[in-house]
């Protein structure tokens, strides 16, 4: 048998500042680039979750000299295609699906076959679209027939510059054909439609020649491949996507307020937020200040009790993908029916989650509609729960389990929810903080 938390509800008010772990999707980039720099690199305030562990630990066997003192990462990079290649190499991203796809862009020029593999959860997920551009490029894989996890990929000692069009909205594609741009002779044009752009941020930082054409939906990117560039010193801010926990836990709370310091405010990060303020909300950003290119900020936020429902804007998704869960947990509040729809990427993700989290509202006893890539929710603002739930079967996604975590806290009723580990993917701090802001739960095996 696992582990299990358990939580019985507790009414808690608090007034508190807190400090959030490091941004994932930044920890990830900064250490990917680092290692293709010259010279040694300082990330401070990295992530230290199990994704960026398992990072690190890939990077090492591509013979990257990595150093972590507490927070502080330290990486001595080899230049362009500085990896020491050796046969055999098995690279376990575990469950950061970040990782696993753009190293893959960094790994088209190794003269042997490399071996990519993952946790359960992210041995479901599809490597298909990464794996057409890459093919393009000059790579060539071995791969099963659902193009998932294990991969094996072989590079080829000339690559091509191509044309290549993201249509998705996924910064993963768009970033691991940037990475293998670097390669790349001449010079390779992506046109994505919007999504996250981080990677274009560091590329502007280090000077990488990027030149960027901003369309009403989408982004034409130019990058000139086979440039070195120089290793730097980089401050990663607190992950928007960790805070949406917490933001939304004081906001169906009573009598609670708290303030999140030096959280990363990219645009492209927190659609949560303006849908959250639509939603009745009182979010506020503060002491905006910008370092590498990106926007960086306090948030404040505080409990309200009268929150109506929100149909939506699909052109948003691609914004907050990582958070529609917990926004459903504000929708199960609000006042009417709210909607949600063309939620494709939900489900490719660690979890099905659009269909759990659909089951996760059933069980506190919301209603719900659910079709295949939409689904209404039935708010009851007046909900209160004094039964037994129990939480399991949900993949061990990381973001279920915290978003069962936030119900307990402001619903009632006595909670276990299994694989209480799963959190440390990503937010390895969350338990800790919700001590720190006063509640109690065991765990147990």
């Amino acid at each position: 048998m696992g582990k299990k938390l358990f939580i019985k509800h507790k009414y808690n008010s608090f007034n508190q500042t807190v400090l959030v772990d490091g941004d994932k999707s930044i920890s990830i980039r900064a250490l990917l680039l680092a290692s293709q720099a010259h010279g040694k690199t300082l990330i401070e305030n990295i992530l230290l979750s199990e994704d960026i562990i398992n990072s690190i630990n890939c990077l090492k066997k591509l013979g990257i000299k990595i150093y972590l003192n507490k927070k502080k990462c330290y990486v001595f990079g080899n230049g362009i295609n500085g990896f020491n290649y050796k046969k055999n190499i098995v690279l376990d991203a575990g469950n950061s699906g970040t990782f696993a796809r753009l190293i893959l862009g960094l790994l088209i020029k190794s003269p042997y076959y490399i071996k990519l593999i993952g946790d359960k959860s992210l041995s479901r997920r599809d490597f298909g679209r990464v794996i057409l551009p890459l093919r393009e490029i000059g790579a060539n894989f071995k791969v099963g027939i659902k193009k998932t996890l294990p991969i094996k990929i072989i590079g080829a000692n000339s690559v091509n510059p191509i044309r290549y069009y993201e249509n998705r909205g996924s910064a993963q594609c768009k970033s691991t054909v940037m990475l293998a741009a670097l390669n790349s002779p001449g010079q390779t044009i992506i046109n994505a439609k919007k999504s996250r752009d981080h990677t274009e941020n560091i590329f502007k930082h280090l000077g990488i020649p990027i030149s960027i054409h901003k369309k009403e939906n989408t982004d034409e990117i130019k990058i000139d491949g086979q440039k070195n560039f120089k290793s730097f010193n980089y401050i990663v801010p607190s992950d928007p996507s960790s805070c949406a926990f917490l933001i939304v836990l004081t906001l169906l709370s009573k009598n609670c307020e708290l303030k999140i310091k030096d959280v990363n405010v990219n645009q492209s990060r927190i659609g949560f937020i303006k849908i959250l303020n639509r939603m009745g909300a009182n979010i506020k950003i503060n002491n905006i200040k910008e370092r590498y290119g990106e926007k960086r900020a306090d948030i404040q936020v505080k409990s309200q009790s009268n929150l109506k429902k929100i149909d939506c804007p699909p052109r948003l998704n691609s914004n907050l993908i990582d958070e529609f869960l917990i926004i459903f947990l504000v929708a199960a509040k609000a006042r009417g029916i709210s909607s949600f729809s063309k939620l494709d990427e939900l489900d490719k993700k660690e979890s099905p989650r659009l269909k759990l989290g659909s089951k996760l509202l059933n069980q506190i006893g919301i209603r719900t509609i659910l079709k295949k890539n939409s689904i209404k929710i039935f708010g009851n603002p007046k909900i209160k729960i004094e039964r037994s739930i129990n939480i399991s079967q949900y993949y061990k996604d990381h973001r279920i389990f915290m978003t069962s975590v936030v119900a307990a806290c402001t619903f009632g009723g006595n909670w276990r929810i299994n694989d209480p580990d799963s959190y440390k993917s990503s937010f390895p701090s969350f338990l800790k903080i919700l001590k720190q802001l006063g509640y109690k739960f065991k765990i147990t095996k």
